[in-house]
């Protein structure tokens, strides 16, 4: 198993890959020795975090844990609420506390969600005014994470504020901070990830690659599945077997230049027992590897 050595060197795992999330009532979570043993194995060398508190709840505990298997931190991503005011000395502790424990861990990437509230209740659409104030408060957010030496992305997802073709256009707009292109997110709101990393390349500042069902994930737009359930269902396929045009999304950003971080997140709900070591999805997670090896970066190498 190999991967273009000039990708290789800029990929990294995540947690989610093994059902491990911080949407409440996910699923099975995974022991964190287990997940990051199959990392390993599988010849990467950084994760991202996963849920705050996963790896540890300071940042020496989770450095001693990512250093007993070889990985460095990539980055975390980081649920918060900026829209309302009632919530911002929270939001800023919030904040302050999650930069502070990434920089000292060694990450580089504050990966911000912007959420309805902390259960992650259904979004509900922002108004002018509110979606000014979220533009605001991620500009104010990127320069907490500047001073803790992270550099801070927003992150389109389901069940987010920022979940929808729509909502992506209007904070475009609204804000100036450099976006985590999700692959998989994105063709679920709608919005065709190829046309992103064209569009707007000179916004991407870090990459979270998944392939997506696109039946399942029409469904989760208009309502009829929960990304759950979708999830379970087989929502997220590996690498190269569905229909988010990875290959594709790779080329326009290696064309634009884009040199960051490769995130392999293949989101996963275990339910049921545990599977076996070595199996289950780690399965999925080496099928995706495999692919990667396969795809020559069309600049800078042969792979």
């Amino acid at each position: 198993m190999t991967v273009a050595l000039e990708r290789s060197n800029r990929l990294a795992g995540a947690p989610i890959s093994w059902g491990v999330c911080e949407v409440p009532g996910w699923g099975l979570q995974l022991p964190a020795g287990r997940v990051l043993a199959e990392m390993t194995a599988l010849g990467l060398t950084a994760t991202e975090l996963g849920p705050l508190g996963y790896l540890g709840d300071d940042a020496t505990t989770v450095r001693a844990v990512l250093d007993e298997h070889g990985l460095r931190l990539v980055g975390g991503f980081v649920p918060i609420v900026l829209h309302d005011p009632a919530t911002d000395g929270e939001t800023r502790a919030h904040a302050r506390r999650s930069a502070e424990l990434l920089a000292a861990a060694g990450a580089e990437v504050f990966v911000a969600a912007v959420v309805q509230d902390y259960a992650w209740s259904p979004p509900v659409r922002l108004d002018d005014g509110a979606l000014r104030r979220v533009g605001d408060g991620l500009d104010e957010l990127a320069s907490l994470a500047a001073e803790h030496g992270l550099r801070l992305v927003l992150h389109p997802h389901v069940g987010t504020l920022v979940e929808t073709a729509e909502d992506v256009e209007r904070m475009l707009g609204a804000t100036s901070v450099p976006w985590c292109l999700d692959t998989g997110h994105l063709a679920i709101g709608g919005y065709d990830p190829v046309a992103f990393a064209r569009e707007h390349g000179d916004r991407v500042g870090h990459v979270h690659l998944k392939d997506v069902d696109a039946e399942r994930a029409r469904r989760v737009r208009d309502g009829d599945e929960t990304l759950l359930r979708a999830t379970q269902g087989g929502l997220f396929r590996p690498l190269g077997q569905g229909d988010a045009a990875i290959a594709d999304v790779l080329a326009v950003l290696d064309e634009g230049g884009y040199d960051g971080w490769l995130v392999l997140e293949q989101d996963t709900a275990i339910t049921g027992a545990e599977p076996p070591v070595g199996g289950g999805p780690v399965d999925d997670v080496r099928a995706s590897v495999d692919y990667l090896g396969r795809l020559a970066p069309t600049r800078g190498g042969t792979g």
